[in-house]
């Protein structure tokens, strides 16, 4: 069975948040996903946390580079003695034009740079729960100094669970030797790109630090065609019939459609995108495709599809709240079949 994560639209705000918590823990979800995107992620957390007991929260995935470690650190300390244990931190890169013209951040090679960010961010803990002198120098960070007036000191939950986020051959073998998780794309989450590829670079990373995967997460962000009915269930993938469609026009996310032999697809996308064409794009995503990309069934037959997907590949899934609550009954039966109970 697996650990399921409820996910949060990236255009939910503070005000609708604690709401939003509330329902999936209600529904039995064993946590939630919370983005950093249109809203702060820590904010969203912190709202999200306070409203619920029992289930963990997670950052799906907070943007890095632009943020100090420090800055990071403290709000990450804070959330888990406040949560009793319960968040969780994801953490990504973001693309070069993001970061340097959105955040007007530095940028630079994005792998090296996260490993020496994941390592700032455990000897600042270390600090602040040991009061071990703080000593972290690399190319892009130096962390000498840390007075105890600003040490928040030892807390009763002091492991904070660190996610990447991955995409790429270099940063998923980079999460598989120092991350205590993944958290893949939906673009990298078909289960034979799971099998062949994720599992394999995991695999090759922790070979590099001697480190065993066996308690590693690996947390699958699929998209989901799921409703009440047959009716639902074709509305729900056709919406990420064009989701698909915008994703896939970005070349990063290409790999795995060159697993499939599906590279020209992307490249008519892009072209798409270039020409502002942007209401065709869903027209190349054929039902192979998004049978290829999206478990799609009712609730009464989802959880049998996600099982023979995803079952042996991964421990943990994403599911997105029904959009009428009117249907949480019968969900919760699906959130508690996947778990197991």
């Amino acid at each position: 069975m697996f650990t399921v994560y409820a996910s949060t639209p990236e255009n939910m705000g503070p005000a609708a948040i604690a709401a939003h918590a509330r329902r999936a823990e209600a529904l039995g979800f064993d946590g939630l996903q919370v983005p950093d995107a249109v809203h702060d992620g820590f904010l969203l957390a912190a709202l999200a946390l306070n409203a619920t007991q029992r289930i963990r929260v997670c950052i799906s995935v907070l943007v890095a580079f632009p943020r100090s470690p420090m800055n990071v650190a403290l709000s990450a300390w804070d959330l888990q003695a406040l949560s009793g244990g319960r968040f969780e931190l994801g953490l990504g890169t973001q693309i070069k034009q993001n970061i340097e013209d959105r955040y007007s951040a530095q940028w630079s090679a994005p792998a090296p740079r996260m490993r020496e960010y994941i390592g700032a961010l455990r000897a600042i803990f270390d600090a602040f729960q040991n009061g071990s002198k703080l000593s972290y120098v690399s190319e892009h960070y130096r962390f000498t100094r840390l007075q105890p007036f600003f040490n928040p000191g030892p807390i009763e939950h002091p492991h904070v669970p660190l996610l990447m986020g991955a995409v790429g051959p270099v940063m998923t073998a980079l999460a598989g030797e120092i991350a205590d998780g993944m958290i893949t794309h939906p673009t990298n989450t078909p289960p034979r790109y799971v099998s062949e590829v994720v599992r394999t670079r995991l695999a090759e990373g922790a070979a590099r630090s001697g480190r065993s995967l066996e308690d590693f997460r690996l947390v699958l962000g699929s998209l989901v065609a799921t409703g009440p009915d047959e009716k639902a269930v074709r509305r729900e993938r056709e919406k990420w019939r064009g989701m698909l469609g915008f994703l896939y026009s970005t070349p990063a996310y290409w790999p795995s459609l060159e697993l499939f032999g599906w590279q020209e697809r992307g490249e008519q996308l892009l072209a798409l995108t270039r020409e502002n064409r942007w209401d065709r794009m869903k027209e190349v995503i054929d039902d192979e495709m998004l049978d290829a990309f999206i478990p799609s069934g009712t609730y009464a037959t989802i959880t049998a599809e996600l099982e023979r997907r995803y079952a042996g590949l991964a421990g943990s899934i994403t599911l997105m709240l029904p959009e009428d609550p009117a249907e949480d009954a019968d969900f919760a039966a699906v959130v508690a079949a996947l778990r197991g109970r």
